[in-house]
């Protein structure tokens, strides 16, 4: 167990050393850990980012907001606060709200949370499923312990955000079967 303790543990300290940066969907959208400002404006003239989604919400007077935001706007990016916690669930509404927001904000995105892992995990997941439509299984790869999120009830905090995934899977499969029954079908 040491040993495969100690391995976890270097894995996580060399995503975070890395900024946790990955691509989700090359061109469409991209997520990491919170960027310093020469990180950000490396990740915005590599990928073409036109868009900073920070999911750490509002925190003006803070060091590092204030510099994410001076960034973002020296290079012409539009940037976006949408506040979420790693720690608590969200609900079916507020994430609809974020695919929302996800769906129309020039692309390419970049979307991080303070590791990269938890809160990006779940705006990716929801980004991959319900924007770019793709299935379940490459979702949910976004809640992984490859970008460093652990989701293991009762252990970690961070299970909230697979919480959050499953209630927004369960609210889909209830309308799809409304939709079933008032004689819609389903594609």
């Amino acid at each position: 167990m040491g040993i495969l303790g100690g391995s976890c543990a270097a894995y996580a300290g060399f995503l975070q050393v890395t900024g946790n940066f990955h691509s989700v969907i090359d061109g469409q959208i991209y997520r990491s850990a919170q960027p310093t400002p020469e990180e950000l404006a490396f990740y915005i003239q590599r990928n073409g980012i036109k868009t900073v989604i920070n999911l750490r919400g509002t925190h003006p007077g803070k060091a590092w907001y204030d510099d994410e935001v001076a960034t973002a706007k020296s290079l012409g990016v539009s940037h976006i606060d949408f506040s979420m916690s790693a720690t608590k669930a969200v609900s079916p509404e507020k994430a609809q709200r974020l695919v929302e927001l996800m769906a129309s904000a020039p692309k390419p995105i970049l979307i991080h949370c303070l590791s990269g892992s938890d809160r990006s995990g779940l705006a990716s997941a929801l980004y991959v499923r319900k924007v770019a439509g793709l299935d379940d299984a490459r979702a949910e790869g976004q809640l992984s312990f490859y970008y460093g999120h652990v989701g293991i009830p009762m252990v970690s905090a961070a299970y909230a955000m697979d919480r959050s995934w499953q209630n927004i899977e369960a609210q889909d499969e209830r309308q799809a079967e409304a939709e079933l029954v008032n004689g819609a079908s389903v594609q």
